[in-house]
């Protein structure tokens, strides 16, 4: 059985892991470790399952440079799960548990880059259709997506969305 929680400071290495396994190169865990040492509002969570954890998601601030002013919301990335536990679900579960903790804390938007295929499922929607474009001119319009969770807090909105600095050189 998964369970899902908060990241613990003796995650710390046990998560770079993950995301070092899962993407098969060092920069996502390395965005991970520059937001946690530079950002105090990330949404950290783990998957565990028997005492090991085999996936991570990360929530972190980003805003809509709008007309009326700048909304701030959540960015998702990196989600990672360990390679031989991919496909049974994990992923969804972190996704899924995110959401509904930032829905509960009134977030207004949270905004991914990603498969088109995938986040769909969740609810995310193209960017585009809200008028909100990537701060990254090269990103594809399919895999820039939106989840807006308070429709009031958003409504008329449109902009440029802006990942944290961290992520430039990711990028």
């Amino acid at each position: 059985m998964i369970s899902i929680r908060q990241e613990r400071p003796e995650d710390v290495s046990f998560i770079r892991t993950v995301n070092e396994q899962a993407f098969g190169c060092p920069e996502e865990a390395q965005v991970v470790d520059a937001l946690r040492e530079a950002c105090d509002d990330l949404l950290s969570l783990v998957a565990e399952r028997d005492g090991q954890i085999v996936g991570h998601i990360l929530f972190s601030p980003a805003t809509v440079e709008a007309e009326q002013g700048v909304v701030h919301g959540m960015g998702l990335a990196p989600m990672a799960v360990l390679p031989g536990y991919q496909r049974q679900g994990i992923g969804s579960s972190l996704i899924r548990h995110g959401l509904a903790l930032l829905r509960e804390r009134g977030c207004p938007f949270v905004i991914v880059l990603g498969h088109p295929e995938y986040y769909p499922r969740f609810g995310f929607q193209l960017a585009s259709k809200y008028g909100i474009i990537s701060q990254w001119a090269s990103i594809p319009d399919e895999a820039f997506m939106i989840l807006v969770l308070d429709g009031s807090a958003m409504a008329g909105v449109s902009g440029v969305a802006r990942y944290r600095d961290e992520f430039d050189d990711a990028m």
